[in-house]
């Protein structure tokens, strides 16, 4: 089992930053992937950005450019810097892990872009 844990999220200004974390514990195998998802109300769950134990990274193309994905693997932490931010960026942040057929979420973090 992997447990996660997300903190940064909050209100911020149109255009202002925010950096998400997200800190796995538990059975964590070198090789994995991290990620971000959102969801919006009424939407659904779409991802934002992920990134290998390698490195190797992915974003949706609406946050190219304005988002970026680190991953401290002593720590076994992810995080999302994120720049620019607009309103339409306001959702339920949500961490995953994912090895093979394994995936565990975090319990969300509110991201909310308002002036």
């Amino acid at each position: 089992q992997v447990q996660l844990v997300e903190s940064g999220g909050g209100l911020v200004q149109p255009g202002g930053s925010l950096r998400l974390s997200c800190a796995a514990s538990g059975s964590i195998f070198s090789v994995n992937t991290m990620g971000w998802y959102r969801q919006a109300p009424g939407k659904e769950r779409e991802l934002v950005a992920s990134i290998t134990s390698g490195g190797n990274t992915n974003y949706a193309d609406s946050v190219k450019g304005r988002f970026t994905i680190s991953r401290d693997n002593a720590k076994n932490t992810a995080y999302l810097q994120m720049n620019s931010l607009k309103p339409e960026d306001t959702a339920v942040y949500y961490c995953n892990y994912r090895r093979l057929s394994y995936n565990a979420w975090g319990q969300g973090t509110q991201v909310t872009v308002s002036s």
